[in-house]
């Protein structure tokens, strides 16, 4: 079968609409771990972060990240309006960092990064954050809503990695992932 005719396909239901079902959705969603990141923007001198922890790579040609979030983030608002971000993953040890982030009641603008060691992307002017594992400076390349979310999609213009263990998101917690340096393979 075709890509296309798969989308004509009607999709399945996942497991009804009621309260138990949203729950047993939810509790199936938290079982899928991934990196934990910051996406940070600078847009007409303003300073904005967000916690995500569904980053992903979309496309190697072009190079593509997508982040979702919630539909009309702030954080999406801005990057749409500016042009660029920054996707800074978290190092296992970030995780106050990663908390901080996700903590809608954080001061706004540049007070969010006070006491953070970060320097200015020189792309982008958003914040590269200390200590975390990857900085990938994105062009925005396109904002598709997709379901109750905005797919932040970045074509990657510069990259930076650094040696660490990564932060992970899995069922509701911050945890520390493996570490194994010269033991990894292409798939």
């Amino acid at each position: 079968m075709s890509v296309a005719a798969a989308r004509l396909r009607p999709a399945p239901r996942a497991g009804g609409t009621g309260p138990q079902s949203r729950k047993r959705r939810s509790r199936a969603l938290a079982q899928l771990a991934s990196p934990v990141s910051v996406l940070t923007v600078c847009h007409g001198g303003r300073l904005h972060g967000t916690t995500v922890s569904t980053v992903t790579a979309v496309s190697r040609e072009p190079l593509l990240l997508g982040a979702c979030l919630r539909a009309g983030s702030v954080f999406a608002e801005l990057a749409v309006a500016e042009g660029r971000f920054v996707v800074n993953v978290l190092d296992a040890g970030q995780g106050e960092l990663a908390r901080w982030f996700a903590d809608g009641s954080r001061p706004t603008g540049a007070e969010q990064f006070a006491g953070i060691a970060w320097e200015a992307d020189p792309y982008a002017s958003a914040p590269l954050i200390d200590g975390a594992l990857a900085h990938y400076t994105c062009r925005v390349f396109d904002t598709p809503r997709v379901g109750d979310h905005d797919v932040l999609l970045g074509q990657v213009t510069r990259t930076a990695v650094h040696d660490g263990a990564p932060l992970l998101s899995y069922a509701g917690g911050l945890f520390a992932g493996p570490h194994r340096k010269g033991n990894q393979h292409d798939v």
